[in-house]
């Protein structure tokens, strides 16, 4: 079997100094998260900026990761929406924790942070539903997530006997929210920033959890840095 030849690259990132980290982790996560956005308006190498990697427990003990996006930043925590019975839906309910990783390679960044998960609210849920685009309202709809289906046919067709049912007026309430559609925040235990170097020596600046507070109050956080 011939071996693949893999390209070595270095890092030859802005690093991170001690001197930069806030004493609480959540203004640093909004300063990155923007830095980001803005480098895929500018730059156009930081496609999704807000792709984060989510990691469950299945009930087989053994982890289970994907790709969503994260659409809640608050000091409160992290979060992202999904139907409540795919399989990231049904391992949160049955052991709500998870760990989450958002990586920026175009700058040479990511976040990691792990700990508990609650549900959104209805409110919450029912205000970030309608304000998505009328075609994904009525996609949260078609899509049964995680479970088996033969083909795109039928996804296809049921996506179009929806449409009509419920067709496109402008309006943010012209599609109801599905009831099993919802959404989850991972409040950190433990939040990490990672900035690449020359050289391999990366700064890892950590924060972790010390007692109750949000992301934004330093009482509730110790920070050390850890080797790359």
């Amino acid at each position: 079997m011939e071996r693949t030849t893999v390209e070595r690259i270095d890092y030859p990132g802005e690093g991170l100094a001690e001197e930069q980290v806030p004493a609480a982790p959540y203004e640093l996560v909004v300063a990155w998260l923007e830095a980001a956005v803005e480098r895929g308006r500018s730059g156009g190498d930081v496609p999704e900026p807000t792709a984060m990697a989510v990691a469950t427990e299945g009930s087989d003990g053994i982890p289970n990761v994907r790709t969503v996006l994260l659409r809640v930043v608050e000091p409160e925590g992290l979060g992202f929406y999904c139907h409540l019975d795919s399989t990231k839906g049904r391992e949160l309910a049955a052991r709500p924790v998870a760990a989450l990783t958002l990586t920026w390679p175009a700058i040479f960044r990511a976040i990691r942070a792990r700990g508990r998960v609650v549900e959104l609210d209805r409110d919450t849920v029912t205000a970030y539903f309608t304000s998505r685009p009328w075609g994904s309202r009525i996609s949260a709809w078609t899509s049964e997530q995680s479970q088996p289906v033969d083909a795109r046919d039928p996804l296809q067709a049921r996506y179009a006997a929806l449409a009509a049912r419920w067709p496109d007026t402008g309006s943010p309430d012209d599609v109801p929210v599905p009831p099993r559609w919802g959404g989850f925040r991972i409040i950190p235990e433990e939040v990490e920033f990672w900035a690449g170097r020359s050289n391999r020596l990366h700064d890892r600046h950590v924060f972790v959890r010390t007692g109750p507070g949000t992301l934004a109050d330093p009482a509730a956080w110790r920070r050390f840095r850890r080797q790359p």
